[in-house]
């Protein structure tokens, strides 16, 4: 999903303490603060309850991270659901997410994450589309579906402004050292292939040759265990909303059909050239 599809803005700390205490009153708030002090976090313990958490199995495993095909390169990291597991273990942390305006043409959503014991907050917002190509707007489905995703994005990035990056990047190394499974012999990596490539195909209509370049290759056969974990990660961006189909594969199918069409003119060029040829020889005899 590019730019031109969402726009994220940062909202200072101190506006999004304010935005997540709206509805609560002070006593309320100061309660959960001074819970917090009295009972601080066990850092080792939320990390490695995450890790353990988060490489329980290869299905949760892959949901936490997401991969992102940009300028031929694919912009790779955590995902929500690993912001809600390591939320869920850090502790002491109040987050939220919603849609706080629909206009004609996006919707916006807002993230907030405010850590008590350390009394650190962020707050994000999220402009996304709502209207197709043609500039037709969204019927309320897909404003619903398109509200959640940006849910998702602002969520992600307020928790990860908050929690420490290291903690966030330890969880995550651990969950991308599962998601591949043992491909250490061809045949293993050949099944695994066989079945991402199925997996793009019949959920999203993307074709063989089309996952390979997703991958960064020519040919679906030089994709190794290193791109595996991207298409893995691009699998799980689709799933999750962060992108669509029509999104993913423009710049490749633009490029196929830019391809298309010189091969179609350099075809056709081909034809000319030759039946120039005839004429000229018939004139010289």
């Amino acid at each position: 999903m590019g730019m031109e599809d969402y726009q994220i803005t940062e909202v200072k700390g101190g506006e999004a303490i304010v935005q997540l205490n709206d509805g609560f009153d002070k006593a309320n708030v100061d309660a959960q603060v001074a819970t917090a002090k009295q009972y601080p976090r066990d850092v080792i313990k939320c990390v490695n309850n995450s890790i353990a958490l988060a490489t329980m199995d290869v299905e949760t495993a892959q949901s936490m991270g997401y991969a992102l095909p940009r300028g031929g390169k694919p912009i790779t990291g955590p995902s929500v659901h690993l912001a809600k597991l390591v939320v869920s273990n850090w502790g002491n942390m109040r987050t939220e997410a919603k849609v706080v305006e629909v206009t004609d043409k996006e919707v916006v959503s807002r993230g907030i994450a405010w850590d008590l014991e350390a009394n650190t907050a962020s707050s994000f917002e999220v402009r996304r589309k709502i209207t197709d190509k043609y500039g037709k707007r969204f019927n309320d489905d897909m404003i619903t579906v398109t509200g959640n995703a940006a849910n998702s994005i602002a969520y992600r990035n307020a928790v990860f402004a908050v929690v420490p990056k290291g903690v966030v990047d330890k969880v995550y190394r651990a969950a991308q050292g599962l998601i591949t499974g043992d491909l250490s012999d061809e045949a293993k990596l050949i099944k695994k292939r066989k079945a991402l490539v199925e997996g793009f195909n019949v959920n999203y209509g993307i074709s063989e040759e089309e996952v390979a370049k997703l991958a960064g290759k020519a040919k679906i056969e030089a994709v190794k265990a290193e791109q595996i974990a991207t298409l893995i990660g691009i699998a799980q961006s689709l799933k999750d909303g962060d992108t669509t189909v029509e999104d993913l594969m423009k710049p490749i199918r633009k490029t196929e059909a830019k391809s298309n069409i010189s091969d179609a003119a350099e075809k056709a060029a081909t034809k000319v050239g030759k039946k120039d040829d005839l004429f000229d020889d018939k004139t010289n005899k």
